[in-house]
């Protein structure tokens, strides 16, 4: 395995860029052995891994070592300072992988429990979005142009595993989409909304949420065939998007639990 002692090796110049966010459509940087091992699980060796030379040679027969025998040939080690510098936190995470950015193809029906994105532009909104609906069950993801990269290091350190449980869809005229949807368009709206905990939730449906500032655009608003709200106390801003997500999402995963338990 060649050894990187120095910051202007090409390699390790690219991780960092895509490290420090300066984001390539076609290719992102996984950080840490969780990650890695997802990527490894499901889609077997990267592009190029980096490891720890401190941290490998005291980890003898450890999992950063299997993850040098899934990286292949295009394995490398470096000095520690310089690992450090790859995580924004300043945090030695042992390894890194740069990866090619899955391209999933999207379905020609959309008849599944979906995430919709209209311009979410904060990177820890959108990782949090992700992570949300992974663990609510929800297994598609898709997001307009406008949105935070999702394969972007904050997202991806934010989403904490979730791209490795969804098909993740970027750069997607949501408004097109719509012709495709086989499953009812729930939208939150403080306007025409009926109360979330009023309502019998779908089984399916596709949820979108908007932009931070400006919510869901209203040309789509209006394609939306419920709109609802969260009651929430008076004189209160309304909640962050990724906590509105959040409160919708394991609503409707409470109610679909209890239709469970009442037809067994």
């Amino acid at each position: 395995m060649k050894h990187i002692s120095s910051r202007s090796n090409p390699e390790y110049k690219l991780l960092l860029r895509l490290s420090e966010g300066h984001h390539r459509g076609s290719q992102a940087v996984l950080e840490g052995v969780h990650l890695c091992q997802e990527w490894a699980a499901r889609y077997g060796a990267p592009r190029f891994a980096l490891f720890d030379a401190a941290l490998l040679a005291r980890e003898q027969g450890g999992e950063l070592e299997a993850l040098v025998r899934s990286g292949g040939s295009a394995c490398a080690s470096c000095e520690p300072a310089l690992m450090r510098a790859l995580s924004p936190v300043g945090q030695d995470q042992g390894v890194c992988f740069l990866v090619d950015v899955p391209q999933p193809q999207r379905p020609g029906r959309v008849d599944q429990n979906c995430l919709w994105l209209d311009r979410v532009q904060d990177p820890g909104n959108v990782g949090t979005l992700l992570r949300t609906a992974a663990a609510a069950g929800v297994g598609h993801a898709y997001l307009s142009p406008g949105c935070a990269a999702a394969w972007s290091a904050k997202v991806l350190r934010s989403a904490q595993g979730a791209h490795f449980a969804m098909a993740i869809y970027e750069h997607v005229d949501l408004a097109a989409e719509h012709a495709r949807l086989a499953v009812p368009l729930l939208a939150t709206s403080l306007q025409d909304g009926v109360s979330l905990y009023a309502q019998a939730l779908p089984e399916r449906c596709a949820w979108l949420f908007g932009n931070e500032g400006r919510g869901v655009d209203p040309a789509l608003l209006q394609r939306a065939d419920l709109k609802i709200f969260i009651p929430q106390a008076e004189r209160v801003e309304s909640l962050n998007v990724a906590a509105a997500a959040a409160v919708c999402l394991f609503e409707q995963r409470r109610q679909g639990l209890l239709h469970s338990a009442s037809k067994a």
